[in-house]
């Protein structure tokens, strides 16, 4: 399976610097890989796994930001596998795309203990609806039976080195289970809750945390993303400081230990 070119467009992130082709009706990333890369305190130098990438985005997202971040990725979907390729040639980024299982990796992913694992796994759980027409949407957007949100950061920090960092990007009512799969093998977790508007509880929350690292829990105050306590207006109504993460290349709390 391939998509063809008038099934995709061509979407600009970081203001533009960053340009990435993705299919019109199936998975298409927004803002959440962005706030995910944005929260990942990636170095020169450093390798860094993006888990399920999709197309891309995170990944390459990270990798402009932090020119010389050695970049992998892993892809469940061929199609999405191939896009990744395409964006990260395209947008002049090095990068390996690995097709495979979160659970079965390839070989040659399986050789390499990475600084980082990124990931922005399906939001909901195996056999919840997702109102997504498209196949490789709903794949996305839903846990299969043998892969829920524990098996995903299992994996993940089994790709991690000592100390490695593993971020993540999810929904708020899912904090608790991020929680008990990370007790145990990582320590030093901080938490960004992402707020729609003032006076709204978090929907989305950011979660880093180092593997084998004790330190105690950080609870940071919420990014609120939308000014205002309700939508009044059509067009652009970011913060401040939601627009220098989405349309430069700020990151979030990236000195905070």
């Amino acid at each position: 399976m391939s998509f063809e070119p008038d099934e995709l467009s061509c979407d600009g992130f970081l203001g533009g610097r960053l340009q990435i082709l993705q299919p019109k009706s199936g998975y298409r990333a927004a803002t959440d890989p962005v706030f995910l890369a944005a929260f990942t305190q990636a170095r020169a130098g450093e390798t860094l796994l993006d888990l399920g990438c999709g197309v891309g985005t995170a990944g390459l997202c990270v990798a402009r930001r932090v020119p010389g971040v050695v970049l992998h990725g892993l892809e469940l979907q061929p199609a999405y596998a191939e896009l990744a390729r395409r964006n990260a040639e395209v947008n002049g980024i090095p990068a390996v795309i690995h097709d495979g299982d979160l659970l079965a990796p390839p070989r040659a992913l399986r050789e390499i203990a990475f600084d980082h694992v990124i990931m922005n796994p399906p939001f909901y759980a195996a056999g919840a609806a997702t109102g997504a027409q498209d196949p490789g949407r709903d794949r996305a957007h839903r846990e299969a039976e043998a892969t829920g949100l524990d098996a995903w950061i299992s994996a993940g920090m089994r790709r991690l080195r000592q100390g490695g960092a593993i971020v993540i990007v999810h929904r708020a009512e899912r904090l608790a289970e991020i929680l008990a799969a990370l007790n145990g093998p990582a320590g030093a977790i901080e938490i960004l809750p992402l707020v729609p508007r003032v006076g709204r509880p978090a929907n989305r929350v950011l979660v880093r945390a180092r593997k084998t690292r004790r330190a105690p829990l950080s609870l940071y105050n919420p990014l609120t993303i939308h000014e205002g306590k309700s939508h009044i207006r059509d067009g652009d109504d970011y913060t401040e400081d939601v627009v220098k993460v989405l349309r430069e290349l700020s990151g979030l709390l990236l000195n905070s230990r």
